[in-house]
């Protein structure tokens, strides 16, 4: 597509400057990403007077895309075309999960907390303190199961609960074999 400006267009020239429109159209010139490309022939095309609808048919871009270059260029941010990176930026890095690795595998109580099991809950939080990164606890057990991690304890509650009940049981004497003593005792237990 060819963006050279002539008398004609002028007059529907309505957000850019004529060096603004220059620079634009020198990058054009240059290899860049196709993304950027796009970008720049965004905010010339709405120069030109083109509607949202128009610029979004011609280049096959979202209306959301038009819109928000669209918008640069009014706002006189053209010359940031280059600045907002492409696609959603990348919150979690290695370091990121190297210390969620290291936070799960310790106690909290080693980092000032009362409590002694992490949960996502405050993994995200203490994270977001250490990083300035916040992630629900939801992508933290995510992240957590990837890595082969979990904040739940390591062994199967129930079945301790259930050893502990059967030791009990097996383990009493008979009334029979009990003194009056440890019956009272075993009696206020119970009670």
């Amino acid at each position: 597509m060819d963006f050279k400006i002539n008398n004609k267009q002028q007059k529907h020239q309505n957000y850019l400057t004529s060096f603004q429109r220059k620079i634009l159209q020198k990058n054009l010139e240059t290899d860049i990403d196709e993304k950027y490309r796009q970008r720049i022939e965004i905010m010339l095309l709405a120069d030109e007077g083109k509607s949202q609808t128009e610029i979004c048919r011609l280049l096959g871009c979202c209306q959301a895309t038009a819109r928000h270059w669209i918008m640069m260029a009014k706002s006189g941010q053209a010359h940031c075309w280059k600045k907002s990176k492409i696609g959603r930026p990348k919150k979690i890095n290695d370091q990121y999960l190297n210390r969620l690795k290291e936070l799960v595998n310790q106690s909290p109580r080693d980092y000032g907390y009362s409590f002694g099991r992490w949960t996502a809950e405050w993994l995200s939080k203490h994270l977001a303190k250490e990083f300035n990164i916040k992630v629900s606890n939801r992508y933290i057990n995510h992240l957590l199961k990837s890595m082969g991690l979990s904040t739940k304890s390591k062994f199967n509650c129930h079945e301790n609960h259930q050893t502990k009940k059967n030791l009990l049981i097996q383990d009493l004497p008979s009334q029979e074999q009990m003194t009056n003593e440890e019956l009272l005792s075993f009696n206020l237990l119970k009670g």
